[in-house]
C-alpha cells in the first residue's frame, strides 16, 4: 500500500507545479495585456494629438492663404478705382467741352469719377454689404434677377 500513496504524492506535488505555473502564466498574462493596453492608449493619444497638430496647421494656412488673397483682392478692387479715376480725368482733358458731345463727356467723367472713389473707399467689403441691403429691400426683383441670369447660363451652356 506504500507504493500507492507514493504515487499520489508525487502526482500532488505535480499538480502543485502545474498550478502554480498556470497561476504564473495567468499573471504574466494579464500583465502583458494590460501592458498592451496601455501602449495602444498611448499611441492612440499621441497619434490624436498629432492629428489635432496637423488640423490646426492646416487651419492655419487656410486662413492665412485667405486673408492674403482677400488683401490682394482688396488691393485690386482699390487699383481698379484709382485706374477709373485717372481715366476720367483723362476724358475730361482730351473729351469736348462744349455742346452735347462736352455734356455726354463730363458725365461719362463724373460717373467714372464716382465709381473709382466708391471702390477706393468701400472695397469689395462695402460692395458685398451694399449688395445685401439691395437685395434686403428689394426681395422679389432680386429673386427675378437672379432667375433671368440663371436662365441665361443654362442657355449658354446648353449648345
Amino acid at each position: 500500500m506504500n507504493n500507492t500513496t507514493t504515487p499520489l504524492k508525487k502526482d500532488e506535488g505535480r499538480q502543485g507545479n502545474v498550478g502554480q505555473f498556470g497561476s504564473e502564466m495567468k499573471t504574466k498574462a494579464q500583465e502583458t495585456g494590460a501592458a498592451v493596453v496601455d501602449k495602444t492608449k498611448e499611441l492612440a493619444s499621441t497619434a490624436a494629438d498629432k492629428a489635432r497638430e496637423a488640423t490646426s496647421s492646416a487651419m492655419h494656412k487656410a486662413e492665412d492663404f485667405a486673408s492674403n488673397v482677400g488683401n490682394k483682392a482688396e488691393d485690386a478692387t482699390a487699383s481698379v478705382g484709382d485706374s477709373m479715376k485717372s481715366l476720367a480725368s483723362t476724358i475730361r482733358e482730351k473729351g469736348p467741352h462744349g455742346g452735347f458731345a462736352g455734356s455726354a463727356t463730363a458725365t461719362v467723367a463724373d460717373t467714372l469719377e464716382s465709381g473709382g472713389r466708391y471702390l477706393q473707399e468701400e472695397g469689395l467689403q462695402g460692395i458685398a454689404d451694399d449688395l445685401s441691403g439691395l437685395i434686403r429691400r428689394n426681395p422679389i426683383p432680386a429673386l427675378l434677377f437672379g432667375i433671368g441670369i440663371g436662365f441665361m447660363i443654362a442657355r449658354a451652356t446648353r449648345s
